[in-house]
């Protein structure tokens, strides 16, 4: 099967005919990193399924109306950090009735996942990401885990460059402690 560019699966998407089809091939050049993405802020696999999901309903509901003003991979990823941003709020206020954090309740999440198969260092760095605050987070795994530029994580969260460099800066300092205090 051949490699398309976003460019001519946004075209395929607008022809009525080839609509399902260039939307099927987007969603498989795009699922893997937007899913991995997604578990990594929310940590379970159910519902990382689910809020991946979500934002191919999104994009499927949108992608006639994409403006091309930035790249199609930057317009999914902003979708998917909303979404998962989305996600973390409705179980954070769902974590009051319990009166458990949302940061405890993903470690007992990860604990939990029969799916992780990491070493005993890599979950105490996930724990470590869990407790950063969520701008981090997002800026600590989408330069270390995507190895996105700065300027493409502007482009996607916007915010300036300098302050991306800070957030991330912090959140390796914040990181290392954790990960070398246990």
């Amino acid at each position: 099967m051949p490699e398309y560019t976003d460019i001519e699966l946004i075209e395929m998407y607008r022809d009525a005919n080839r609509s399902h089809y260039a939307f099927n091939l987007l969603v498989k050049k795009y699922r893997e990193k937007i899913y991995f993405f997604v578990r990594r802020m929310v940590i379970d696999h159910d519902d990382a399924d689910d809020v991946v999901q979500n934002i191919f309903i999104k994009v499927w509901n949108n992608l006639g109306s994409f403006r091309e003003d930035s790249k199609l991979f930057t317009w999914l990823y902003r979708i998917a950090v909303n979404e998962s941003l989305s996600f973390l709020k409705s179980k954070q206020l769902r974590s009051y009735l319990s009166l458990t954090s949302p940061e405890a309740m993903m470690i007992k999440s990860l604990h939990d996942d029969n799916y992780f198969d990491g070493t005993e260092i890599q979950r105490r760095l996930t724990e470590a990401i869990i407790k950063l605050p969520k701008k981090q987070q997002l800026v600590f795994n989408m330069r270390y885990y995507d190895e996105l530029s700065y300027e493409e994580m502007s482009e996607i969260l916007t915010t300036s460059v300098g302050a991306l460099k800070a957030s991330y800066h912090f959140a390796v300092k914040k990181i290392e402690e954790s990960v070398t205090a246990n």
